[in-house]
């Protein structure tokens, strides 16, 4: 798939976490997201990330249960986002994913286009990754493999 002329790539990512967020065992990845949303925002390509009064974006609800927590950032290109993905300490905090949240059984990565700024709502990337979840890879709604020209995610991410 080619990027459309003035276009931005879009991302939301979800997770359930096993316990409140404010409990010792989601300490480690509550610590990190200052640190990796502020490498995100120093990072070649970046262009806007979904954040709450407190910087991040876990106080923003997309459904009733307080442990579902989602993440949303839009990216000049797919390479721009894959070399943060799997090039920075995002990685290392990703590998620790099955520590904090439950294994998911639907997508829990959806990204599409967005034209340049353009920022998605929560209530638009939910609909792009029900979209995903129901009819596969499209234009409409994405992951990795749809993306010809990236490839980092074949060898760098987790099983």
């Amino acid at each position: 798939m080619t990027q459309p002329p003035k276009h931005h790539l879009a991302q939301l990512n979800v997770a359930r976490a096993q316990d409140d967020l404010d409990s010792p065992r989601l300490a480690d990845f509550m610590a990190a997201l200052d640190r990796v949303n502020a490498l995100a925002e120093r990072s070649p390509g970046f262009v806007w990330h979904l954040q709450d009064p407190v910087g991040n974006a876990t106080g923003i609800r997309a459904s009733d249960d307080a442990r579902f927590i989602v993440n949303m950032s839009v990216w000049e290109s797919p390479a721009h986002l894959e070399q943060f993905v799997w090039t920075t300490i995002h990685k290392r905090v990703y590998d620790k994913k099955s520590k904090w949240f439950e294994a998911m059984q639907t997508p829990h990565l959806v990204m599409w286009w967005v034209p340049a700024g353009h920022h998605p709502s929560v209530d638009e990337a939910m609909d792009r990754l029900a979209h995903l979840t129901a009819n596969g890879d499209s234009d409409l709604a994405f992951g990795w493999s749809h993306l010809p020209n990236v490839k980092l995610w074949m060898s760098k991410r987790c099983a």
